[in-house]
C-alpha cells in the first residue's frame, strides 16, 4: 500500500512553528516512503475561518517548501459528501437524531459534575423510535458500549481507550453543519490517507475517529501524535515567546532551510547528527525515532544554525531569500554590485538575512554622515596623509580588482611606514561611513572605483575641517 499522509490546518490563525513541524513529519513520512502527502484546510469552524488565514497557511508551506501531492481540499466545500454518509448511518442505525434541548444537557452535566462524574451523554435518545417533528435536533453517532479502542501509536507505544469512557459523539450540528471529528474521518477514507501524523492534543479524539471509522467499514490509518512545543522558558510556546509565525521568521530574516532543519531536530534526531538537508531528512526519517517528551525552543540554536546555511548554501540561491530583506528594507539595488557577491563577502558576519540586509546598504546608497564614534576615533588629523595618499594609490589604479586594491593600501602603508590599520580604518570609514565591513579590497572592488573615489575626498574634507575648526 502506497503511503499517503496529510496535514490538515484549520485556517483560524496562521503557521505556526508547532503545525509547520507537524507539517514537515508528515511530509517526510511520505517522502521517506516515495508516498504521497496531501494538504487539506479543516474550515469546518466557519465563524473563526478566514481566507487571510488560509493564505497565510498556503504562504507558510510554500516559503519551507513542503510541496504537496494533493489540495488544498476544503472541507466546506465537501458537505455534500459528509452530509450522504450521514444519511446513510441514520438509515443504517449507526447514528441517531437526537432532540435533547441545551438546557437538559447542561442541567446532565450539572449533576454529573456535583456528583463526581464524568461529563458526558447519557444516550437519551439512543434507542428511541423515528419520530416525526420539527423540533431541533442533533445527529449523534451510535458509538460502541462495551470493550476497548486500541492503536499502536508510532511516537507513544500502544493506546487503549474504554467505550464505556467515550459517549455519543455529535456528528452534525443543529444548523446541518457536520462536525470536525466527522469530517476528519471522512476525509481521511476518502483521500486514502494511510498515516495520521498530528498533535498530541488529538490524542482523545483517535478513538472516536477509530470507531467511525469501523461503522463505515473504511480501513484505520496508522497514527503518530507528537509532543508540543515548549518556550525557552519551559511554558507552552504561544505569542508571548515572539516569533511563532512560520512567515514572522521570514522576515526576521531566517532561510527556510535553517527553520526545517531546526524543527526536524525538535523532538526528531539521527544520531548525534545537527544539520541535516532535506535530502538527509527524507534518507533518515522514522517516526519511530521522534521522541515523546516535549522539546523545548532554543532561539540561539535556530540563529547559529542560520549563520550556518547563510554561511554555506550557494550565494546565488541566498540572494533570492535576501532580495526580500532588501526589498523591505527599500534599499534600491539598480547602482551596485551583484546581490550574491554581497552574500558572499557579509556570509561570515551576518546571523540573518535582516541583518545582512542592513549591513549592506552603504554597498547601493551614499551615506549622509560617517558613524559619529567612529569618525571621532578615524577620522582625525593624523588620518590625512594616509588618505590623501592611498587616494592616489587607487585612482592610478589601470584595472579595479580586489587585488589591485589590496596591493594599493599595502603599499601606502609602506610608504608611510605604518602598520595596516593606520591606513585601513581611516579608509573603511570613509568608504562605509562605519567601523565595521569585509575585507577592504572586497569592500571597495564592490562599492565600485568612481563611489569609492568620491566617499574618499568626502572624508579627507571631513578631516581637513575638523584640523582646521
Amino acid at each position: 500500500m502506497t503511503t499517503k499522509t496529510r496535514f490538515a490546518p484549520s485556517p483560524t490563525g496562521f503557521l505556526h512553528v508547532g503545525g509547520a513541524r507537524t507539517a514537515l513529519y508528515s511530509w517526510l513520512q511520505a517522502r521517506a516512503n516515495n508516498g504521497e502527502f496531501v494538504l487539506r484546510i479543516e474550515d469546518t469552524d466557519i465563524e473563526r475561518s478566514t481566507q487571510a488565514a488560509c493564505d497565510a497557511i498556503l504562504e507558510g508551506m510554500n516559503w519551507l517548501g513542503l510541496t504537496w501531492d494533493e489540495g488544498p481540499y476544503y472541507q466546506t466545500k465537501r458537505f455534500d459528501r459528509y452530509n450522504e454518509i450521514i444519511a446513510q448511518m441514520l438509515e443504517k442505525g449507526t447514528a441517531y437524531k437526537c432532540y435533547c434541548s441545551r438546557e437538559r444537557i447542561d442541567a446532565l452535566r450539572e449533576s454529573q459534575a456535583a456528583n463526581g462524574e464524568a461529563q458526558k451523554y447519557d444516550g437519551c435518545c439512543r434507542d428511541l423510535p423515528a419520530r416525526e417533528t420539527d423540533e431541533p435536533f442533533v445527529v449523534r453517532f451510535k458509538n460502541p458500549i462495551g470493550g476497548s479502542v486500541v492503536f499502536d501509536d508510532h511516537v507513544r507505544g500502544r493506546i487503549e481507550f474504554s467505550n464505556e469512557a467515550l459517549d455519543d459523539l455529535i456528528i452534525a450540528r443543529t444548523d446541518g453543519v457536520p462536525t470536525y471529528n466527522f469530517c476528519v474521518v471522512v476525509d481521511d477514507w476518502d483521500m486514502g490517507i494511510t498515516c495520521v501524523v498530528r498533535g498530541e492534543d488529538h490524542i482523545n479524539n483517535t478513538p472516536r475517529q477509530i470507531n467511525i471509522l469501523k461503522a463505515l467499514g473504511a480501513p484505520i490509518p496508522e497514527y503518530a501524535h507528537v509532543s508540543m512545543i515548549l518556550g525557552d522558558d519551559g511554558a507552552k510556546l504561544s505569542k508571548r515567546h515572539g516569533a511563532v509565525s512560520v512567515m514572522q521568521y521570514r522576515d526576521d530574516g531566517y532561510l527556510p532551510e535553517a527553520l526545517l532543519n531546526y524543527l526536524v531536530r525538535l523532538g526528531w534526531s539521527h544520531g548525534d547528527q545537527e544539520i541535516f538537508s532535506l535530502e538527509e531528512m527524507k534518507q533518515f526519517f522514522k517516526l519511530s525515532d521522534i521522541n515523546k517528551a516535549a522539546s523545548a525552543f532554543n532561539t540561539d540554536k535556530l540563529v547559529w544554525l542560520n549563520q550556518h546555511y547563510i554561511k554555506s548554501l550557494d550565494p546565488e540561491y541566498v540572494a533570492t531569500h535576501l532580495q526580500w530583506h532588501m526589498d523591505d528594507q527599500k534599499i534600491d539595488l539598480s547602482n551596485g554590485p551583484a546581490l550574491a557577491e554581497v552574500v558572499t563577502a557579509l556570509a561570515e558576519r551576518a546571523k540573518t538575512l535582516k541583518e545582512l540586509a542592513a549591513s549592506s546598504r552603504y554597498f547601493y546608497e551614499d551615506f549622509a554622515e560617517f558613524d559619529e564614534a567612529q569618525a571621532k576615533k578615524h577620522l582625525r588629523g593624523v588620518a590625512l596623509e594616509p588618505l590623501q595618499l592611498v587616494q592616489q594609490k587607487l585612482s592610478a589604479l589601470t584595472e579595479w580588482t580586489a587585488e589591485a586594491i589590496h596591493q594599493a593600501i599595502e603599499d601606502t602603508a609602506t610608504e608611510l611606514d605604518v602598520g595596516m590599520g593606520k591606513v585601513g580604518m581611516p579608509l573603511r570609514v570613509a568608504v562605509t561611513g562605519a567601523g565595521q565591513s569585509p575585507g577592504l579590497d572586497i569592500t571597495l572592488f564592490l562599492i565600485g572605483r568612481s563611489r569609492s573615489e568620491q566617499r574618499i575626498s568626502k572624508a579627507i574634507e571631513f578631516v581637513a575641517d575638523r584640523i582646521n575648526s
